[in-house]
């Protein structure tokens, strides 16, 4: 009962954090450096559109445990004068240790990078107990991610206001793996809790975590092999550090288990380092890399057989799936997924649909796709689903860059189709859903008929690009 007090007390308290932080403050910039249109477009494909600057930031917040602290994250800002444009938060994966984050150019901030060249000035947070902030690093915990969050993004609109950088009032929120649990918990938030400050206009979770009480849990504790085991420590280690529940590592896990994991929190080794360890041990004990066997045997029939034990309730405290997102929702899986399983993004589609949200979808990006392989696929998708809500206006506020009459006919279409009121002389290029540009040309007649003889069936997505604007559109190709 003492357990469950403090988690109550610890919730409660968090949430008054949250609300306490709106006088939070940019604390410094620095310059990293930057990329053109060239390199991006040489790295990262042709739907770039404009080169990036890089900066490292550094801002204050809360810390984990209620302490001030100066956290830090990486700021892209899209080498577009004259022009407003959108924020966006980008939030990075599970990564190897406190060094290895974005505001380092490290931690996957390529990502970060991307969504810069497709001119959003993006925010990439490297989190609490990372890069700058002090502690042990809050794995998979939604207050604090929120909170760290929240004042990155503040700190970004304050380094626009002082750097004459125009924003305007659109937010948008992706993430991968991690980040999609991080992008998940910022969307709740914002919308439950942060709605007079912030608006999303859509957002985009990928690969993420959403159902820790529910998929997760029971994906662990299962006999499944599973190479990912050092992902069980750090979120055992989180919610120690956070809820109290356990006075040693040795009251969960076995050891030598609970020995490398203390190695883990006090930084005598990385993440990726404790799994290498965990895999071999675990197989050199039991025959496989099956997570379930360094815990405590009292502790998995107790979470099993108690849905009210403090384990079970401090998961549920960071699920971030049962709600009903009110701004246009994505969430990007691929089936193959070895790290989070699938079914995060279809529990959470299923049950934010009969919450009552007004325009979700979970898309199976590539059904054969590993967690690896997946991050590009999705990201992919993530970028064109934003273009169809992303705004930049020139400082008179007059549109700018927007195509909004041009017509794909007939749709679904079978041998051809017509691209009616597109400029003469736009660039057309035509791609799959696994961002494979199948077809590149001017438009030399208006309209232009595009022959489909010999394409597989399934959707294209299609991209105008003119010096009057451009155009995002989607084709279905039937059989």
């Amino acid at each position: 009962m003492k357990k469950l007090l403090l988690l109550a007390l610890h919730t409660v308290a968090l949430f008054f954090i949250s609300f306490g932080a709106l006088g939070q403050n940019l604390v410094s910039s620095e310059f990293k450096g930057q990329l053109s249109q060239a390199q991006l477009v040489l790295q990262y494909g042709p739907l770039i559109q404009n080169g990036v600057r890089i900066y490292k930031i550094t801002y204050s917040t809360d810390g984990a445990l209620g302490q001030p602290d100066t956290a830090s994250g990486l700021l892209i800002v899209p080498m577009r004068p004259g022009f407003t444009l959108p924020l966006l938060v980008c939030h990075r994966g599970t990564i190897d240790g406190p060094s290895d984050v974005p505001s380092n150019l490290a931690g996957g901030y390529q990502l970060a990078v991307v969504f810069g060249g497709l001119g959003y000035v993006t925010v990439m947070p490297d989190l609490l107990g990372m890069g700058t902030s002090q502690g042990f690093h809050p794995y998979v915990h939604r207050a604090t991610t929120v909170s760290a969050t929240i004042d990155a993004l503040r700190a970004a609109k304050q380094y626009a206001a002082q750097n004459a950088l125009s924003l305007n009032n659109q937010l948008f929120i992706t993430g991968y793996s991690q980040g999609g649990f991080s992008a998940m918990a910022t969307h709740k938030a914002i919308q439950e809790a942060y709605n007079q400050e912030f608006t999303v206009t859509a957002s985009a979770p990928m690969s993420g975590p959403y159902s820790l009480s529910g998929v997760m849990r029971d994906a662990i504790l299962s006999n499944d092999v599973y190479f990912y085991p050092a992902y069980v420590p750090n979120t055992l280690l989180s919610y120690n550090y956070m809820y109290n529940l356990y006075s040693s590592t040795q009251a969960y896990l076995k050891e030598p288990y609970a020995t490398m994991a203390d190695q883990y929190f006090n930084r005598q080794m990385t993440l990726s380092q404790l799994n290498d360890m965990l895999i071999q041990r675990l197989t050199a004990d039991f025959g496989a890399s099956i997570p379930r066997f360094m815990l405590q045997d009292s502790i998995v029939a107790a979470v099993i057989n108690n849905p009210s034990h403090p384990v079970n309730l401090a998961l549920a405290d960071n699920d971030v799936f049962d709600w009903a997102p009110q701004a246009p929702t994505r969430l990007l899986y691929c089936q193959a997924d070895d790290q989070v399983p699938y079914r995060n993004s279809v529990v959470a589609d299923s049950v934010m649909r009969l919450n009552g949200a007004p325009n979700v979808q979970a898309i199976n990006v590539n059904a054969n796709a590993n967690h690896g392989a997946c991050v590009q696929p999705a990201v992919f998708n993530a970028a064109l689903f934003f273009a169809q809500y992303q705004s930049i206006t020139v400082s008179t506020r007059e549109q700018a860059a927007l195509l909004p009459d041009v017509i794909v006919s007939p749709n679904p279409t079978r041998e051809g189709f017509w691209l009616e009121n597109a400029p003469k002389d736009a660039w057309l290029e035509i791609f799959d859903l696994q961002g494979k540009r199948i077809m590149a040309t001017f438009v030399s007649n208006v309209p232009q008929y595009i022959a489909t003889c010999g394409w597989m069936h399934g959707m294209y997505l299609l991209r105008l690009s003119a010096p009057s604007g451009y155009w995002h559109g989607k084709v279905l190709v039937q059989p």
